[in-house]
């Protein structure tokens, strides 16, 4: 009887796109990488901005985009209905305002995870707050979908610092480190901060897992089973290439794996950097129109109507497009007033 031959961890694999192709219960993500130069008194590009289409601008013109920032590069407010955002900062900062009447600014590792749920205002600026020294922005934004039941649910925010996410480092028998990042989800027993009570990730039979690794030259290390019907993404941003079991997978591509089993990586002669996205599919229809998500057409008109006219609840801020000063630091004021900030 012939030996049985262990199929293909790897799926399918597609290049990187813009925005990063995603599997339900996924719909969106976007990796912002920008060189800014150093602040002006506004806390702006030290640059001129003549040939940019302001407001719209992604071109990444001498590697950075003011997208629809005027002034301060990011996202003047704007709305969302039916889904969550999660906003994952590696380096700079964002100010963020929203029609709850909460704000922060966040960096340095830390982690914004927002219910929109039946509707919010929100802005997210990225000031430049060094006028001495150049102002590098990382950041990734995930959209995780609302099932039906959640989808009208009250807006909420949580704040993730940096401080509180866990990290972990593993090495393998060469001596050679892979470093984890676990935003959601759990890995080898440890397991992330707990998401906000309508998400779909609090259930814990959604499986969701928003994991962010880098690994040495040659390091091996083993994703383990997601158990059956689970979506796993991994997005290769950084390194030559990686192997998932005999599957070579080349930087600027997406490779949808199979999670019933365990997956030996194993890295090329580069530092590979990727993000992991995993989910049980919610499995229900989906009407999508720019900001909002919901079910039906007719939940999308509904949508389009309430924001025309109740603005959510209002815009709360002076501008559009509010920043706080150069000096504060990091920090989060809720909706009822609770401050908090990075211990």
């Amino acid at each position: 009887m012939p030996n049985e031959v262990d199929p293909s961890p790897v799926l399918t694999v597609q290049p990187l796109t813009m925005p990063w192709p995603t599997l339900d219960p996924f719909l969106f993500c976007v990796f912002h990488q920008d060189a800014y130069p150093e602040g002006d008194e506004q806390m702006g590009p030290r640059a001129s901005l003549v040939g940019r289409s302001l407001g719209q601008d992604f071109g990444g013109r001498d590697g950075w985009s003011m997208y629809h920032g005027r002034k301060v590069p990011g996202f003047p407010q704007h709305p969302h209905r039916g889904f969550e955002t999660v906003t994952v900062v590696r380096e700079g900062l964002i100010d963020h305002f929203d029609s709850m009447g909460a704000t922060g600014r966040l960096g340095a590792g830390d982690v914004q995870w927002m219910t929109a749920g039946r509707g919010v205002l929100h802005s997210e600026m990225f000031p430049l707050v060094r006028q001495d020294a150049r102002n590098p922005t990382e950041l990734f934004q995930l959209w995780l979908n609302l099932p039906a039941a959640s989808k009208m649910a009250e807006p909420h925010f949580s704040m993730f610092w940096s401080e509180g996410v866990p990290r972990r480092t593993f090495t393998d028998g060469e001596g050679r480190s892979s470093r984890l990042t676990i935003v959601a989800g759990e890995f080898d027993g440890t397991t992330a901060p707990s998401p906000p009570p309508s998400s779909f990730a609090s259930d814990a039979q959604a499986n969701v897992a928003i994991w962010l690794l880098s690994m040495d030259p040659f390091a091996t290390l083993t994703l383990p089973p997601a158990g059956p019907a689970t979506n796993r993404v991994a997005y290769l941003y950084e390194g030559d290439d990686l192997r998932f079991g005999g599957d070579a997978v080349e930087r600027g591509h997406a490779a949808a794996l199979r999670s019933t089993s365990p997956v030996v990586l194993k890295n090329g002669a580069a530092t590979a950097s990727f993000l992991i996205l995993q989910g049980r599919p919610i499995g229900e229809p989906v009407a999508q129109h720019g900001p909002f998500v919901m079910n039906t057409r007719a939940e999308l008109v509904q949508a389009f109507e309430d924001y025309q006219r109740t603005q959510f609840g209002g815009w709360p801020w002076p501008s559009d497009a509010p920043v706080h000063s150069r000096e504060q630091g990091r920090f989060a004021r809720h909706a009822d007033g609770r401050e908090e900030r990075p211990e």
